[in-house]
């Protein structure tokens, strides 16, 4: 007993390990899911296409190059059928990272367990359903705020009565993370979101059934590199959420306070240098959500070592997988108590991220909480991730293999097929064939029927859930669902973060900035730059900080935020553009960079230098050179001003070309 607080015979269930995939079809992800099943995997953790994130059907104008590429396109029943062929769904736990599609993607999850004679009440899992970090960080949201808040609340009345061990929403703090939030904000911004929710969620129900209900919220969280103020982070993050629904929502009973989450370590912190460090970052990573007894995740799921590089094979997801198990199974931490009870020097870190988060949730609330701050978090996020990068150019954070120790042997781990998985570019087209078959299949007038009925619901303020299973076993499509909310909530434009406005950030860009003003003199105007996000890829980060730093560096910029099509980009640049920017990071940049260049040819703008940034093999990057990119910038291009000296010289280079 000297050795630990516990009998030898006690051992603390393991959390349940997941694995974060989907790509390409149903089918091969079905084939995939099933082998991790048979490595060991505890539960699954599906990745959707960003069509299916964003409410398109595969053959929509903005699904073009998009389908299949960072996730599973569904479109359909039949999809989601296809996708949990032979994987009782009854003794599953599935985790579902979707938001704006969360009610029809969780409805077909529903239809497809009925089929296979499950009990609906019996079925575990999550979906994500939280769009409020959609409008700050990842950027798949449809409609407005408002309504979206309503349909999350939709999901979690109809769960509480018919599926109660679901949980309808993941308040998810790691996207947060990846678009620069500090800890102190991230546990605001994520607290200030469940608030948000509870809030719309207390009026649903009987006051005796709020504490129940308002225990199935779970989170999603992210652990960065830095695991001791990440694991105070989450005792913080226990802590604070006891202290909100005990003192804020009269909750009394703990067993209805505890704080139930989820985790993926850090991907914003893998580098596409050195790749396979990125094994000892997850692993070190991961220790901050499992040391700590009292505030343990219930699920891990971990990036592959090549994320930075492109889609994980098999293989590379195994290899995070086995690093879950062997933590779990061969050492001996499920046999402790927690090891950091009582440690000053932790109580001190907990106490001082609590001060910093309660500061900034009264900040929020004064603003009208969650909703009412969306513009003010995204510009704190775009700041707080600027200074992030900052410290990383002036060698001020230390990140291995990119700003110290760069010398490296060659991997061996990238073999002949680059170290990534590559989606054949022949699945899109069969998935529209399915997809149009499917359509043609059907019973049209009762689809269209229960289209119908979604519509009424929607418009009379009803929950949705239940007309959108009906929908579901009616054949339905992902893009009709969907469009049946655009037309009755409108959609929305999220928040840039970035302000047009004249930046008195000046350090160090001096010489850079003398450069625009000299090549502005000999334009006889400001030189202009046209930032673009083509497609739906919604991570717009590295869009932000590269505009972020040409408004410092005194260029105008022109950033209107994600998902335009090729042709709102060009008639963009028909206003002035002297060079224009495209950032794409869900490996779609062969169809929408070709698609671009043919039209700034035929609008007579093929003058103007093009760069392209994003995760770009190298064969891709050749490609992309040959349609007449000027400059490729992949995750290994961290110098901001580096880029921005670049911008300048083909600017320059190009009016003298011109003259």
């Amino acid at each position: 007993m000297h050795e630990g607080t516990m009998t030898e015979t006690h051992r603390d269930k393991p959390w349940l390990i997941r694995t974060y995939a989907g790509h390409s079809t149903a089918k091969a992800s079905n084939a995939l899911y099933r082998g991790n099943l048979a490595k060991g995997q505890t539960g699954l953790s599906v990745a959707f296409d960003l069509p299916t994130q964003t409410g398109y059907d595969s053959d929509h104008i903005l699904a073009r190059g998009e389908v299949g590429k960072v996730g599973v396109p569904v479109c359909h029943l039949g999809d989601m059928r296809a996708l949990f062929d032979q994987i009782p769904l009854d003794q599953m736990n599935t985790s579902m990272t979707i938001n704006a599609t969360a009610p029809w993607l969780l409805a077909l999850y529903i239809a497809v367990a009925e089929e296979q004679g499950a009990d609906i009440a019996a079925l575990q899992g999550t979906v994500q359903n939280d769009l409020i970090k959609e409008y700050l960080s990842r950027g798949t949201y449809i409609c407005p705020p408002n309504p979206s808040l309503k349909m999350i609340g939709d999901v979690a009345e109809y769960c509480y009565t018919h599926v109660p061990k679901w949980n309808p929403m993941n308040v998810c703090s790691y996207h947060l993370q990846e678009a620069g939030a500090t800890p102190e904000q991230e546990l605001a911004f994520a607290l200030a979101t469940a608030v948000a929710v509870l809030d719309e969620l207390k009026p649903r129900v009987p006051e005796a059934d709020f504490p129940a209900l308002a225990a199935r919220i779970s989170f999603f969280v992210n652990a960065g590199i830095r695991f001791v103020t990440e694991m105070c982070k989450m005792r913080a993050f226990v802590d604070l959420w006891d202290e909100i629904l005990r003192d804020r929502f009269g909750i009394s009973d703990p067993k209805y306070r505890r704080f139930r989450y989820g985790v993926q370590v850090n991907s914003l912190g893998l580098t596409e240098q050195q790749p396979e460090n990125n094994v000892y970052r997850i692993l070190i990573e991961m220790l901050a959500v499992t040391l700590s007894k009292n505030a343990r995740a219930r699920a891990v799921q971990l990036p592959a070592w090549n994320e930075a590089l492109g889609l994980p094979r098999p293989w590379d997801q195994q290899w995070s997988m086995r690093m879950q198990q062997i933590m779990a199974y061969e050492t001996d931490l499920l046999e402790y108590d927690d090891l950091f009870d009582g440690n000053p020097a932790v109580d001190r870190k907990v106490e001082a991220l609590k001060d910093g988060a309660r500061a900034e949730l009264a900040n929020l609330d004064s603003m009208g909480g969650a909703i009412g701050a969306i513009d003010y978090m995204k510009a704190r996020l775009v700041d707080s991730n600027a200074e992030r990068l900052n410290r990383i150019e002036r060698n001020e954070t230390i990140v291995i293999g990119v700003n110290r120790f760069t010398s490296t042997e060659p991997s061996p781990l990238a073999t002949e097929d680059g170290g990534i998985m590559v989606v054949d570019p022949a699945v899109e087209q069969e998935q529209i064939n399915r997809l149009n078959a499917w359509r043609t299949e059907r019973d049209g007038p009762k689809a269209e029927a229960a289209l119908a009925e979604l519509r009424a619901a929607a418009r009379e303020g009803r929950n949705v859930m239940p007309p959108s299973i009906a929908c579901a076993k009616a054949g339905v499509t992902t893009g009709e669902w969907a469009a049946q909310m655009r037309n009755v909530y409108g959609e929305y434009r999220g928040p840039t973060g970035v302000s047009r406005s004249v930046s008195n950030r000046t350090e160090g860009l001096d010489d850079i900035r003398a450069a625009v003003d000299a090549v502005s003199d000999r334009l006889g105007r400001r030189l202009r730059f046209l930032v673009g996000k083509p497609g739906l890829d919604g991570h717009s980060n590295g869009a932000e900080q590269i505009a972020f730093r040409a408004r410092d560096c005194g260029m105008e910029i022109d950033y209107e935020g994600i998902r335009l099509t090729p042709e709102e980009i060009v008639n963009a640049a028909k206003n002035g553009a002297h060079v224009v920017g495209l950032s794409i990071l869900s490996g779609s940049h062969i169809p929408l960079v070709e698609d671009m260049m043919t039209r700034l040819r035929d609008a007579g703008l093929g003058h103007i230098p093009v760069i392209v940034g994003g995760i770009i093999p190298d064969d891709d990057a050749k490609r992309l050179s040959a349609m007449g990119v000027a400059k490729i910038y992949t995750p290994k291009h961290f110098e901001l001003n580096v880029i921005m000296q670049d911008i300048v010289t083909l600017v320059d280079a190009n009016s003298i070309a011109a003259a």
